[in-house]
């Protein structure tokens, strides 16, 4: 291949990324909508299976009163358990059902992690409840609630 023969194949190619490109990610940004839209409801039930979580002070939400920016909000969930091979926490979720998605994060545990908690950052895109649902080994489901008022929302 020739030198100038090749400084023109790259020269189309950067001009086809250079226009694809952009256009791709401007269709990344849309919103979601249909399937991904969750209501706290459905999302409560999709994870204990139609049971009643019970309100427990063996699970505590760490969340801030007041965020200032929903985007970023701070979140720490952890669960009094002896996290042995017969008596530990299965998962944690979060939700938020303020948001068009209430299913925030879900993490799945074993007895091998030794604690039952972990941190993380979710958005907000309001003022609304932040709740912590915690499945254990023996089907009990544990779920404790806490308000955040967010300045900045953070879903659009």
């Amino acid at each position: 291949m020739q030198r100038r023969e090749f400084f023109k194949q790259l020269g189309a190619a950067t001009a086809v990324a250079a226009v694809a490109l952009p256009t791709m990610s401007f269709a990344a940004d849309a919103k979601p909508s249909g399937p991904n839209k969750m209501s706290f409801e459905t999302a409560l039930n999709a994870i204990t299976g139609g049971k009643t979580p019970v309100k427990s002070d063996k699970i505590k939400i760490k969340v801030p009163e007041i965020a200032e920016n929903g985007a970023v909000v701070p979140v720490t969930a952890t669960v009094d358990s002896p996290m042995t091979d017969s008596d530990y926490v299965k998962s944690i979720h979060i939700l938020a059902g303020g948001n068009s998605n209430a299913r925030c994060i879900d993490v799945n545990l074993t007895p091998a992690n030794g604690k039952a908690m972990f941190s993380t950052r979710i958005k907000l895109g309001g003022t609304q409840e932040v709740s912590a649902v915690a499945v254990l080994s023996n089907g009990e489901v544990l779920i404790a609630s806490q308000s955040v008022k967010v300045t900045i929302g953070g879903c659009g």
